[in-house]
């Protein structure tokens, strides 16, 4: 189990973590197995982020997508964080460096990739533009995802 000692949640979780990630090439065994981490875990935020991964790396963009989802609506209310743009940017500029703000931040440019990945472009530039914005050096990758969906493709790469 010391492979994620590191993990907030108990052992029982943690198990069944560990059974995901050995089965991960039996996908509808070791999908059972995060599915019920999630349920024993509830609002875990670390078997939460973990699931969003899974999901994404197993190619189900639609589950990973509602569980970043459900990360950010953690954090916003954790934080009590503005749901409008123009008044949260600030906080999240002044704040980015903060372990909760951090989390936010990368689950919310995660939701962009993931929305271009689903085809749902406008959304996923609206959102990786907006950490763009934040994310100075580039550690939250919407800078990269941004300039994949707005590089105009008569452009040279010389």
């Amino acid at each position: 189990m010391n492979q994620i000692s590191w993990y907030d949640a108990s052992e029982e979780v943690k198990e069944l973590l560990v059974l995901a990630t050995d089965n991960w090439e039996n996908s509808s065994l070791s999908e059972q197995y995060i599915n019920q981490a999630l349920e024993k875990a509830g609002d875990n935020m670390d078997v939460l982020v973990g699931a969003y991964r899974f999901f994404f790396y197993k190619n189900k963009p639609e589950l990973a997508l509602k569980i970043a989802k459900k990360v950010v609506k953690i954090i916003e209310k954790q934080e009590n964080l503005p749901i409008e743009w123009e008044q949260l940017q600030p906080i999240l500029l002044k704040r980015q460096q903060e372990p909760n703000i951090r989390l936010y931040l990368n689950a919310y440019a995660s939701q962009g990739y993931i929305l271009a990945k689903m085809g749902e472009i406008e959304t996923a530039k609206l959102i990786t533009e907006r950490v763009q914005g934040i994310d100075e050096h580039r550690e939250f990758c919407a800078t990269t995802v941004f300039e994949v969906l707005t590089k105009d493709p008569d452009e040279d790469d010389d």
